[in-house]
């Protein structure tokens, strides 16, 4: 039960059903919005819930879904029920275009895995749409959606007939002109003109006997007549004919499409019915999604347990101002079902009091509501709401009264399912009385087992916690230094008025100040001075709390960055020692192949023994240097144990003289390659694919080194590695709004490291909800300067181009 009758309106949300029906897209859908009603079956709830959670994951991750053609043709269809009857034939374009819709949107749930969507995806298997209708229209209908010509034989044969006369007409009225220029029966000027849908020719009244014909007009002067020569009149006759003939053939065309249309009337009508579903789940997904909503976890009793809530309207309007919102927590149960907020005049009362009642009745309704995931909702069988002036003339009511018959309804009507709202209970009357009377009620609706929230500047309501079982205070926090409302709510205390410190900071005569101290009494302005002592007292703790646990947080962080520094460390070396073995081993592999090889050459050229053995023993002695600081886990650099081996085997080059094909390097440098011609001094070298000219004696012999593993490690060779994989463009459609955030954070930190000044964002266009997350972060990022849309031709809205500082 809802009560009053225009609870809608006082709560607010009136004003949410009009910003839902403007997001919608048919009348279907806004029909659907009209006819939304507050639920009070926990399951059928969460369905409603889950169908917008579902459609608010489409409008953001999906890369499209349809979003027109929603024509609502169910009384078109219902009209052609009887046998019979023709459809409309300025209905069949949108009929075929709406039909084409639907059948994209149960294509996107039939594509879509098991599991994904599954309250839409169950919601759409109940659709029959019979494939053959789009293709019926598509033969009936061109792509301007006029009917073809070939939709019959017999209607493609009036129609050429019409054509033809219809040319012939045009023919001879012209031919009739001509002559009658030449016979001077019309000016050289005269030109066809149409007058009652007809082709003819203005001639003076005064030669209207030298043209036969049919006058269809008269000048307002009267001397020009309008008049069809009488053979192209005959002609117009037979069109009129064949035209009659071609709507009669076109009504047995639709007439027919009618009879192929009824046994699928029933199916279709409830198609239509689901695309306005659709709709109506479209645009509540869309109103969510502006003010941040989710759907918490439901309950089947009565329950608010609501984090981080906002009042959906605030919410809208301080963001359109650039305003910040407070957010609040809310939490009614068993142990506290009844929650009294005092506190100073527009500090946010009211505001939290309607939050509760609007978003409790959206939720209800079907619709997400802004506050944390992490939040529980109970559903009530009712909600009572008694806030603002309802004094009526008519009715001789005060607003007293009008108050005292509300809480004679809420007193009769309460239940442990109702949640019941008062906005500054027990005022209109005198304070006491009206204090005392309040305080009767709230202690009949606490063991009515009601819930409530109440808003109040009563002291004696403020000191019904502990006495009465059930109810709690909750304070609009104060800034007591600077004089302003925090507008934050704070449960499990009384808030204070602020009256005297807010009369004072507005300048109030001290004598007047002193009398109303003194008129006020003692045990008033002690209680009010207690609960500012322990209000100040509360922030101070809070606020050391605040500072003790991001301390705690700051040495947390910081051991375990410590922690993963070490481990990383020691990771680190554990993996550049394995290398270093493994290179080092292979080093030595490759060592013993070359020289063997060498020493084969020098066998076959018959070389000294001594030499040989001279080789093999510089081999031993490399390996056993190269074992032992294997051995030692500290490997020197790679390129000086090549540089090792280079040396050795150039020793036996020494004394050859250089020839083309030869590996050389340059004296003094450490840069060497193949010699690509030799001409007496005049030589060419190639290093790293680069030909050099030098002269030949500046050119020692070298080997070819035996791998040519690149060493990694440098911090410029790194960054210019990270320069060549760097892309400026990075794609994230497709991901959800947290991952694709992740990914342009760590692109926008590697772009800020490599310097790069501009980059590019694929999000794609869709419904543009992704596009506008990503922009409201970047808008934010202190490494961003500008960000605007990409050029037309380069992708547009769907790529957002970044300028960083």
């Amino acid at each position: 039960m809802i009560y009053p009758e225009n609870f809608e309106k006082k709560i607010g949300f009136t004003e949410i059903r009009v910003l839902i029906e403007n997001e919608c897209i048919s009348s279907m859908g806004r029909d659907e919005v009209k006819s939304m009603e507050f639920e009070t079956d926990c399951g059928q709830i969460e369905m409603l819930l889950k169908q917008v959670g579902e459609m608010m994951l489409i409008l953001q991750y999906e890369d499209y879904f349809p979003s027109q053609d929603f024509f609502d043709l169910r009384s078109e269809l219902i009209r052609i029920k009887p046998e019979g009857t023709y459809i409309l034939m300025e209905v069949l374009p949108d009929l075929r275009s709406s039909v084409f819709t639907l059948q994209q949107i149960l294509d996107f749930f039939t594509r879509t895995k098991e599991g994904t969507y599954p309250y839409l995806r169950k919601l759409s298997s109940k659709v029959v749409l019979e494939k053959s209708i789009h293709q019926k229209l598509n033969l009936l209908l061109t792509e301007k959606g006029e009917l073809r010509d070939d939709a019959s034989e017999k209607l493609m044969k009036i129609r050429q007939q019409i054509r033809q006369k219809e040319n012939l007409a045009v023919q001879r009225i012209h031919e009739i002109l001509v002559e009658a220029k030449k016979s001077k029966l019309l000016p050289s000027d005269t030109e066809i003109t149409i007058r009652n849908s007809r082709m003819v020719l203005p001639i003076p009244s005064s030669g209207k006997r030298q043209l036969h014909g049919f006058v269809h007009d008269v000048s307002a002067s009267g001397q020009t007549i309008f008049v069809e020569p009488e053979e192209v009149f005959e002609i117009n006759n037979d069109i009129i004919e064949l035209k009659a003939s071609e709507k009669k053939e076109i009504i047995a065309i639709l007439t027919a499409f009618a009879d192929f249309l009824r046994p699928h009337l029933d199916d279709l009508i409830e198609a239509y019915t689901f695309m306005g579903v659709i709709d109506f789940n479209r645009a509540k997904a869309r109103f969510s999604i502006s003010i941040h909503s989710s759907i918490p976890k439901l309950q089947p009793y009565s329950l608010i347990q609501w984090l981080g809530a906002y009042h959906p309207l605030l919410l809208l309007k301080n963001h359109a101002q650039k305003k910040p919102v407070v957010p609040m927590d809310l939490i009614l149960n068993e142990d506290q079902r009844i929650l009294i907020i005092s506190g100073p005049n527009a500090g946010g009362k009211s505001v939290c009091l309607r939050t509760a009642g609007l978003l409790q009745y959206m939720l209800q309704c079907g619709i997400p509501i802004p506050v944390k995931e992490t939040s529980t909702a109970g559903i009530f069988w009712d909600i009572f709401l008694d806030i603002g002036d309802e004094q009526s003339i008519e009715n001789d009511l005060s607003s007293y009264s009008s108050h005292l018959l509300n809480m004679k309804f809420f007193l009769k009507n309460a239940t442990s399912q109702t949640l019941f709202l008062i906005d500054e209970m027990g005022e209109g009357t005198e304070p006491r009385v009206g204090g005392a009377i309040a305080e009767a009620i709230l202690e009949k609706l606490s063991q009515q087992k009601a819930f409530g929230v109440i808003t109040t500047h009563y002291s004696n309501l403020k000191s019904l916690e502990g006495k009465v079982e059930g109810i709690v205070n909750g304070a609009m926090l104060f800034d007591i230094h600077r004089m302003q409302p925090l507008y934050r709510l704070q449960i499990g205390k009384p808030g204070s008025s602020f009256a005297f410190e807010i009369a004072h900071i507005l300048g109030f005569p001290e004598e007047v100040m002193q009398l109303a101290a003194e008129k006020t009494g003692e045990t008033q302005l002690s209680f009010d001075h207690q609960i500012l002592r322990i209000e100040d007292e509360k922030n101070q703790l809070e606020q050391k709390k605040a500072e003790l646990q991001l301390a705690d947080e700051l040495l947390t962080r910081a051991l375990k960055r410590y922690q993963d520094l070490y481990n990383q460390l020691d990771q680190s070396k554990k993996e550049i020692l394995k290398k270093a073995r493994e290179e080092a081993a292979e080093l030595i592999r490759q060592s013993n192949r070359l020289i063997e090889k060498t020493i084969e050459e020098i066998k076959k050229s018959d070389a000294e023994r001594k030499t040989t053995q001279k080789l093999r023993e510089t081999l031993k002695e490399f390996q056993k240097v190269l074992e032992e600081e294997s051995k030692e886990l500290e490997p020197r650099p790679i390129h000086l144990v090549k540089q090792e081996i280079n040396d050795n085997k150039e020793s036996t080059n020494e004394t050859k003289p250089l020839q083309v094909g030869d590996w050389v390097r340059i004296k003094n440098l450490d840069a060497s390659g193949e010699l690509f011609s030799l001409n007496g001094q005049d030589a060419v070298v190639i290093i790293n694919s680069v030909k050099l000219n030098i002269r030949a004696d500046r050119l020692e012999p070298a080997s070819k080194p035996v791998f040519e593993k690149k060493i990694r490690g440098h911090l410029l060779e790194d960054i210019n590695q990270k320069l060549q994989d760097f892309r400026l463009t990075i794609d994230v459609r497709g991901n959800r709004a947290e991952d694709a955030l992740a990914q342009v954070n760590h692109y926008i930190d590697e772009a800020v490291l490599l310097g790069i000044k501009e980059i590019r964002i694929l999000h794609g266009k869709g419904n543009g909800i992704l596009r506008n997350i990503i922009r409201e972060h970047l808008n934010q990022h202190q490494s961003v300067s500008a960000f605007s849309d990409e050029t037309p031709e380069k992708g547009g809205s769907g790529i957002t181009l970044v300028k960083i500082k």
